[in-house]
């Protein structure tokens, strides 16, 4: 089977689904906004598409391999004094921004959310250091010397998800004010159903936790010959600092900062390997053509199949990471607006995952032109990205490297451990232990969770100790995790026929039979799709669990079968859920869940903008509405330039675009205010936080969004 033929044959049934469920909605059409909608679509699908199409397909050159003459490389410490003492001062410089920006948390929702006033180039940006893991330049820059640009295939393939997720998913989720995916589960269906989702979130989450503690152990053995767990606890702790004193706001902006080093870092890296090579065709003719496939092959290769990192990556990882993931999905509601959300969704894909792709392989991109060109010798796998940027870096730059190395390291860790404790605190503490705790008491619980969360992720780093390459060990956590949760919300969200039992069923039932299929794998092989297996694995003294190594990739597909039969079929054998119950939590039904938002009517399509001059009131006027917002009150032509009314939420903020919505607020208009300026009323609190000293007699921008 050819691997591009099957993965968009495949990719490209879920893609049109998608665009079905977007075009009975109106998001898509022929005309106006929505035929913008489907040509920035298909114009995605089609990028990657000719890309990989060209990488599998063209007639390529090959430059003759030359032997390396330059005698027996003698193995050395990587890095000098100024290089780790360069690392050791970002640490602190992170550790700064982090607990500066977090300074002003009050409650939950400034923790979880960050206030849902960010603009999305900020999240988008922060989102790449989350993409780009602890795991990633270990894990990519030793597959991308294996396999070449195969190596991308996990950060060009998530175009298939798209419709589902802008046009069906990420409104219902934005609009609904849920907190968590466990609530969803529980506002759709029950509480039993809620029980079952936190349990398989914190799985993952935690589970996600300990493979990048692990790279982190692996890392810092490599470069100072340090034990792995201990190192592991050392960046573990950095990155609870922040975390538990600033929440989303902290990581956000420490993320926004070092996703930018990281993309640059990446991108320094390769145009150094290439000027040393004397330009792109001596890089590209140095890699050898089966380095510059798309697909490196179908099922040959257990341990890189083409087809296992589909199903695995494509249809089950990626869409846990932007359907479920927790800390993905506070990162969407931290924005300012549906619309904002959805620009940070498009530009992740189809512009910053590519970068990425190319950031955190280029080690091993580099490491194997070298190697064929007689630069350097053959070199151990997992140490490409060590040993090629140290050869082309001088002192000092190659501290910057690992300086970005170490912000890869702290991203993704500080993303999972805000998402741990969100699910921690409204999933378990708030409905199950204190139902009537206040925001002070669920902060608290907050940071008490993001250090325990911590804790349990340095307790699995043995654990995933036990496999041969970073890559395995996170292929086989997802492949074994990701399958029911994904089929449950996916059928949640679209099917309406779906039921609470089904969905229990398919949760419990799924999980149930991966961890079947860890102690019998045998069981994968009818739909393993010719991916071989080792038929010795029980003999290899590898213990009880040493089935999870067999068929790691293809398991993927094993539970999104067998989730996917357990919720069709329980469904058709159970009674309908009420419609009223499903208002505003399936597709088709965003009306109602932005009058769920908004408290009245409203359309995503209707806004409007103005400025107004800030004036303080003597008194904070109380919280309003489903999301507790501070009132304001708006002068008669304010309001009349916004076709405001009393109730309806509206985005005030600083008019310095490149804040990003620090300095900004969501508030509810709690009347008109006496005046004939255009003019905004506010609280001293509210006041206090979105007008900076110095900007008091500058105006405001105030929005309405729906």
């Amino acid at each position: 089977m050819d691997p591009f033929v099957y993965q968009y044959s495949v990719g490209g049934l879920v893609f049109v689904v998608g665009l079905y469920f977007a075009g009975r909605q109106g998001y898509i059409g022929l005309s106006g906004r929505g035929f913008r909608n489907l040509l920035l679509m298909l114009g995605g699908m089609m990028f990657f598409m000719v890309l990989q199409g060209y990488l599998q397909y063209a007639p390529m050159s090959e430059l003759e391999a030359v032997p390396y003459t330059g005698g027996e490389r003698a193995e050395k410490s990587i890095g000098k004094p100024i290089d780790f003492g360069i690392m050791g001062i970002y640490i602190v410089m992170i550790l700064l921004i982090g607990t500066w920006f977090g300074r002003r948390q009050q409650g939950t929702k400034d923790y979880f959310f960050g206030g849902q006033r960010f603009s999305w180039w900020m999240i988008a940006f922060s989102l790449v250091a989350t993409l780009v893991g602890s795991y990633s330049f270990v894990k990519y820059s030793q597959a991308a010397y294996n396999y070449g640009f195969a190596s991308s295939q996990s950060y060009l393939n998530d175009w298939a998800l798209m419709p589902l997720l802008l046009f069906g998913w990420l409104p219902i989720l934005y609009f609904s004010r849920i907190t968590t995916v466990p609530e969803y589960f529980e506002r759709r269906f029950n509480r039993k159903v809620r029980l079952a989702a936190t349990v398989g979130v914190l799985v993952y989450l935690v589970s996600y936790v300990g493979v990048n503690l692990y790279t982190m152990g692996t890392v810092f053995h490599h470069l100072l010959g340090w034990n792995v767990m201990g190192s592991a606890i050392l960046i573990a702790g950095i990155s609870a600092i922040y975390v538990t004193f600033g929440g989303q706001t902290s990581v956000i902006m420490t993320d926004l900062f070092q996703g930018v080093m990281l993309l640059l870092t990446g991108i320094v890296l390769l145009v150094l390997g290439i000027h040393y090579l004397g330009g792109v065709e001596e890089f590209l003719g140095h890699l050898p053509r089966g380095h510059r496939l798309a697909f490196n092959n179908f099922n040959e290769n257990p341990t890189f199949p083409s087809v296992g990192i589909f199903w695995q990556d494509a249809m089950a990882n990626s869409a846990f990471f932007y359907f479920l993931n927790q800390g993905i999905l506070m990162r969407y509601m931290a924005t300012k607006s549906t619309r904002e959300a959805r620009k940070a969704a498009i530009a992740m894909p189809l512009i910053l995952m590519p970068i990425a792709a190319i950031v955190v392989a280029s080690g091993g991109w580099i490491g194997q032109s070298f190697v064929h060109a007689g630069i350097l010798p053959e070199m151990d796998p997992k140490k490409a990205f060590y040993i090629t940027a140290e050869f082309l870096s001088h002192p000092g730059v190659f501290g910057l490297i690992l300086a970005a190395l170490t912000a890869a390291l702290m991203s993704t860790v500080d993303t999972l451990i805000t998402a741990v404790s969100a699910v921690v605190v409204n999933d378990i503490y708030k409905p199950l232990v204190k139902p009537n705790a206040t925001d002070k008491q669920l902060l608290r619980t907050a940071r008490i969770s993001s250090i325990g969360v911590t804790l349990l992720g340095i307790a699995l780093v043995p654990v995933f100790m036990q496999f041969a390459t970073i890559y395995a060990a996170h292929g086989a956590m997802t492949a074994a995790v990701t399958p029911p949760l994904v089929v449950a919300l996916i059928l949640s969200v679209f099917w309406r026929r779906f039921t609470a039992k089904a969905a229990l069923a398919t949760i419990v039932g799924g999980l149930l039979a991966i961890g079947v299929s860890i102690f019998i794998p045998e069981i994968i092989r009818l739909i393993a799709h010719g991916v071989p297996m080792d038929e010795n694995f029980r003999d290899n003294g590898e213990g009880l669990f040493a089935g999870a190594k067999e068929y790691k990739f293809m398991r993927a597909l094993f539970g999104l079968i067998v989730s996917g039969a357990i919720g069709v079929i329980v469904t058709l054998f159970t009674k309908p859920e009420p419609k009223e119950k499903q208002a505003g939590l399936v597709w088709g039904t965003v009306k109602d869940a932005i009058r769920h938002y908004k408290g009245s009517e409203g359309s995503e399509d209707d806004s409007a903008e103005t400025l107004a001059m800030p004036m303080k009131s003597e008194v904070e006027a109380p919280l309003e509405g489903e999301g507790k917002l501070p009132t304001v009150r708006l002068s008669a032509t304010v309001m009349a330039q916004l076709r405001a009314k009393v109730g309806d939420p509206v985005y005030i903020t600083d008019t310095r675009w490149w804040l990003g919505g620090l300095q900004s607020m969501h508030v509810v208009v709690g009347g008109q205010c006496e005046s004939d300026a255009d003019v905004i009323e506010l609280g001293p609190d509210t006041h206090g936080a979105v007008v900076t000293a110095g900007r008091h007699d500058r105006p405001l921008k105030v929005e309405r969004l729906y």
